[in-house]
């Protein structure tokens, strides 16, 4: 009962806070505007979510620009590892440029790209040795010295 209860209260407080159709109309996904208009009853709770309340129904559109992480590299980012298998020591940047990895005091030994699109190389120079491409990772088991990220 108590747990009940609790959800009924939750329940009413997510709605109070809900805006409007109206007031997300401009900013809502096309997939939840789709929704919205194809289930009656439905309630926008942000750009990417829509709640229908007598159905208890939840739709929720990924933000495609904002992808999982892989291991430790955090979303968005690209990383090179003093380890393999995305271990040890880890650079990381949030821009997509070339980048050193003489930081690490060693050659990377793993590389992953965190990001929705593109891809990460680690590069001797200006040769490619490994390549990782979004949303993966790769071990890297020759000589490098930097990282080129590619939109």
């Amino acid at each position: 009962m108590k747990r009940l209860i609790a959800t009924t209260a939750a329940l009413i407080l997510l709605l109070a806070a809900v805006p409007t159709a109206a007031d997300a109309a401009e900013q809502v996904d096309p997939q939840v505007a789709y929704a919205l208009d194809a289930v009656p009853g439905g309630e926008v709770v942000d750009a990417r979510t829509a709640y229908w309340p007598e159905l208890g129904m939840t739709l929720t559109v990924p933000d495609l620009r904002l992808r999982d992480a892989i291991g430790t590299c955090p979303n968005g980012s690209v990383c090179a590892y003093k380890g393999t298998n995305l271990t040890s020591t880890r650079l990381s940047w949030t821009t997509c440029t070339t980048h050193s990895t003489t930081a690490l005091g060693a050659p990377a030994r793993s590389i992953a790209d965190a990001r929705s699109t593109g891809y990460l190389q680690a590069r001797n120079g200006t040769t490619v040795v490994a390549t990782a491409v979004a949303q993966s990772w790769n071990n890297v088991g020759v000589a490098n010295d930097n990282v080129r990220c590619v939109l």
